[in-house]
């Protein structure tokens, strides 16, 4: 159907799901943007405001966890807002491609940089709708995130039963990350720890942008040298909590922002660089271990032009 029909505008009917076991125990907000697809986020917490959507037969909160054996009743919504965006094959294969492990209950991507891992923000599609196009299966899920220009490790649950443990994994700390990042600048220590409260605000422009302050939340990041470049170093980094441009931030305020990095990097830095054939952000998830869980030990190597790019560096002239 093309975006210039009349037919777009035409409301489909009411709708009346019922909550199944892997659906059982979600917040229903969270339910409603998996199930409306398309359907902007704002639209559908005033449909559970103003009581459009029921829950049989009630109004519920956002927060409302559903149970197995809910009857969730939507209204009529215009076919437009929930017509499902149309992923170019190329991502599809790409994505496809990504995959390094697989099981009954997770699949793990060695993720590229420059795709989001989910759409939102002007963004149509990411990662995760490109890979639930691919297999055919919408109740796959995001265990944990990664900046878009971020690559590495991602995690991802084929189903709620699988999802909600990794979840409580991470926010328990029993996941060890560990990330390559290319810095600026010569180290004069070969390991630090850093230990700052971080906290995120929105600036007036929309954009997100995260600060060391003491009322922020506890984020502690451990650094370790593995190759000093003249003017950049290869640097080892494990985190023991997973806070919104954790190590972007922390990286920085030692003084060896992160090559690449357009929000908190060195720009005189970065554009020679980029001159020099780097034109990414450098920052790797390269192991992710479920401590917890033996099996569960994953590692994504860097792919070829990051480690083309390292070896650009080597006889460098910076």
């Amino acid at each position: 159907m093309s975006s210039g029909s009349s037919r777009d505008q035409t409301p489909q009917a009411a709708r009346t799901l019922r909550v199944d076991a892997h659906a059982g125990g979600q917040r229903i907000d969270n339910f409603l943007m998996k199930t409306l697809i398309k359907v902007p986020k704002s639209r559908v917490y005033r449909l559970l405001r103003t009581g459009q959507v029921r829950v049989n037969g009630g109004r519920k909160k956002p927060h409302y966890r559903l149970q197995q054996g809910d009857e969730v009743r939507t209204p009529p919504l215009v076919d437009a807002e929930k017509r499902v965006a149309r992923i170019p094959e190329a991502v599809i294969a790409r994505v496809t491609r990504d995959v390094i492990y697989e099981d009954d209950a997770v699949i793990v991507l060695n993720k590229q940089p420059g795709l989001a891992v989910h759409g939102g923000s002007g963004l149509v599609f990411g990662l995760i709708e490109a890979l639930r196009q691919a297999r055919d299966c919408k109740t796959l899920e995001l265990a944990h995130r990664l900046d878009r220009d971020t690559s590495g490790c991602l995690l991802v649950a084929k189903h709620r039963p699988a999802l909600v443990p990794l979840q409580q994994a991470f926010r328990d700390h029993r996941v060890e990350k560990t990330y390559l990042a290319l810095t600026a600048g010569r180290w004069t220590q070969t390991e630090c720890t850093v230990r700052k409260p971080l906290r995120k605000n929105q600036l007036q422009s929309g954009e997100r942008m995260v600060h060391i302050d003491e009322t922020g939340k506890p984020a502690v990041s451990h650094f370790r040298v593995v190759e000093q470049f003249e003017g950049a170093a290869l640097v080892s980094v494990r985190i023991e909590t997973g806070r919104t441009h954790q190590i972007r931030v922390h990286a920085a305020s030692l003084g060896h922002p992160i090559v690449g990095d357009e929000k908190y990097g060195d720009r005189q830095l970065n554009q020679q660089l980029r001159q020099a054939g780097c034109k990414r952000l450098y920052l790797h998830a390269e192991h992710l271990v479920l401590l917890d869980q033996a099996a569960y030990r994953f590692h994504a190597p860097p792919d070829q032009q990051w480690q083309a790019d390292m070896v650009r560096l080597r006889p460098s002239s910076l």
